[in-house]
């Protein structure tokens, strides 16, 4: 055992000193006064685990099945931008510990490699591409095609940035921008690459999306389509009607709109109003084990990290995302076995209640 790295919070201790802190607070911060962005987190701890007794648990498995396909566990690597600001080899180095960990790695569009970079670098990984529909949707049709043709599994179109950004003081204050020639392929085919700030590139995304566009941005490939960002029953109930293949809980980490329900708050709302029909994934907050399997037993098929695995690769590269991701399924085995589920889809929602105020 590795005794420096015994949870989440050592990779980010590690993290915040490799990087500067114009990088860190882009990676760590969030919008205004980042209440949602503490509330992620604490949301876990407003629910409690009931644990069940004389289950026979001589076998736990943690793998699973997700958008029908197997995981090696219900835990995905959700989309960041701009990974070569924590390590130079960037997305690469995340898709080739995704792919030896058994699990889905979900590639931004504002990531610093294209999609048949990443895909090249971790051939035999599940990749799904996440999209942002830019103002010159040329842009989006180039990338969702380089995706289609490097073999990634689904669209993840995320709909809680309608043209803007967040204010995060945390970016105006260091007056963080991305870097020129640190190669955004979606930002340099909008801007020429010059230095872009974060507002700049949000303000190039097409914000009249409605509803009915998801058939047509589904209609651009064969690819099962997830949409990232909902938060209430009447969005989720949309998103059925529209086509969408799955939903993904999230508020953008807290770094769009402060004030927002907490995710794992959100997730019984959701669940309860999809009822079945696709498939329910959770991102925002997630640091344990245990958070995963919480977010299992309120409806969720699997849950989704970003910042850890970004602390994971400014700590130590490709090691330190494998690091983080290894020691995510090890908590996540033990919470299943200590709450008496052998495997994922034997987590219901009697395992959880709302803990005493």
């Amino acid at each position: 055992m590795d005794t420096e790295f015994l949870n989440v919070a050592d990779y980010e201790r590690l993290a915040e000193q490799a990087l500067e802190p114009g990088p860190y607070g882009y990676f760590a911060g969030g919008a205004c006064d980042e209440r949602t962005l503490r509330d992620n987190v604490d949301a876990y701890g407003r629910w409690q685990l009931r644990p069940r007794m004389l289950v026979d648990v001589s076998e736990v498995t943690t793998e699973t099945t997700v958008m029908g396909a197997p995981a090696s566990m219900p835990l995905l690597v959700a989309p960041t931008a701009f990974q070569k600001l924590c390590s130079p080899e960037g997305e690469a180095a995340t898709a080739r510990a995704a792919a030896a960990a058994g699990t889905v790695m979900c590639l931004s569009t504002l990531a610093t490699s294209a999609p048949a970079e990443v895909a090249a670098a971790a051939p035999g990984g599940r990749r799904w591409f996440q999209v942002y529909v830019f103002k010159d949707e040329g842009i989006t049709r180039a990338l969702v095609d380089q995706a289609v043709e490097s073999g990634f599994e689904a669209l993840v179109l995320t709909v809680d940035a309608p043209g803007a950004g967040g204010r995060r003081e945390r970016d105006l204050r260091t007056g963080f921008e991305i870097p020129a020639g640190t190669g955004v392929p979606s930002l340099d085919a909008a801007f020429g690459g010059r230095s872009v700030t974060v507002s700049e590139a949000f303000a190039a995304m097409d914000a009249t999306l409605t509803w009915p566009d998801l058939e047509r941005i589904a209609g651009l490939t064969e690819l099962p389509l997830l949409v990232k960002g909902v938060l209430t029953s009447e969005d989720a109930a949309l998103a059925c009607e529209h086509g969408a293949d799955g939903v993904i809980v999230s508020n953008h980490g807290g770094r769009q709109l402060d004030g927002v329900p907490a995710t794992l708050d959100a997730l019984p709302e959701v669940a309860e109003a999809v009822e079945g029909r696709i498939e329910v994934l959770v991102d925002g907050g997630v640091r344990r084990g245990t958070d995963v399997v919480k977010a299992l037993a309120l409806g969720a098929r699997a849950a989704l990290i970003g910042r850890p695995v970004l602390w994971g690769l400014a700590a130590r590269g490709e090691e330190g995302v494998t690091g983080v991701l290894e020691l995510m399924r090890e908590e996540i085995a033990l919470a299943l076995r200590l709450v008496g589920a052998p495997a994922p889809q034997a987590v219901a929602r009697e395992h959880v209640q709302r803990a005493p105020h």
